[in-house]
């Protein structure tokens, strides 16, 4: 189901893939987005700009443009799916943390999950004082005073949406839906995907942190 929002203008929200993403994370969110009729920008940061990546699981990604190609354009939120290849391949991309940089200093959700938040945000220094999350595996790589141990977790003050890795794509996907558009909208998206009993309510209000 596509919700209707052709009277308004569409939210535009780039999905950064890359050699090593993780394919759940990344398919989830673009098609739970566009569900929601967002207009979603498949990006490659592929460092000899292929379209095509392999994922983390050997599954073929293709995205709509080349990161280089889109770099200077604003959307209205950042996405970057996890996957530790992937997530290295976003770290060691100075084209994807000055895209980051650019739209969190325009106010811009920016939203990562799985390795992403430690291997990118906390390697670079990008949200110093924002709370986030991450897969297990990699809460050690996030200061103490910064970890919250939940599946979802949203920073006001810094405009910033984290998760933890594929089983939570989905309310990753909700999550950022409801920031964007408001919390009814992603109640319509998740009601006839049936996704297990209650899930969509739990999804945060604009301007709620937990």
């Amino acid at each position: 189901m596509t919700i209707d929002q052709s009277t308004a203008t569409p939210i535009r929200v780039a999905v950064c893939i890359a050699p090593g993403t993780e394919e759940m994370e990344a398919i989830n969110t673009i098609d739970i987005l566009l569900r929601a009729g967002f207009d979603v920008t498949t990006a490659s940061a592929d460092s000899n700009g292929e379209l095509i990546v392999t994922g983390s699981r050997g599954i073929k990604l293709v995205a709509d443009v080349a990161l280089a190609k889109i770099a200077d354009e604003q959307f209205d939120c950042v996405v970057l799916p996890g996957g530790l290849g992937g997530s290295e391949c976003f770290r060691d991309s100075p084209l994807v943390i000055e895209f980051v940089k650019q739209h969190h200093f325009d106010g811009k959700l920016v939203a990562a999950i799985c390795a992403a938040p430690a291997l990118v945000f906390v390697h670079h220094q990008l949200f110093p004082k924002a709370i986030m999350t991450a897969h297990p595996a990699f809460h050690s790589h996030i200061p103490e005073q910064q970890l919250r141990v939940k599946r979802v977790v949203y920073d006001k003050n810094d405009n910033l949406l984290t998760s933890q890795g594929p089983g939570t794509s989905q309310e990753f996907a909700l999550a950022i839906i409801a920031q964007l558009a408001g919390k009814p909208l992603a109640a319509d998206v998740a009601e006839p995907m049936v996704m297990w009993p209650h899930m969509h309510f739990d999804i945060m209000p604009k301007g709620e942190t937990r």
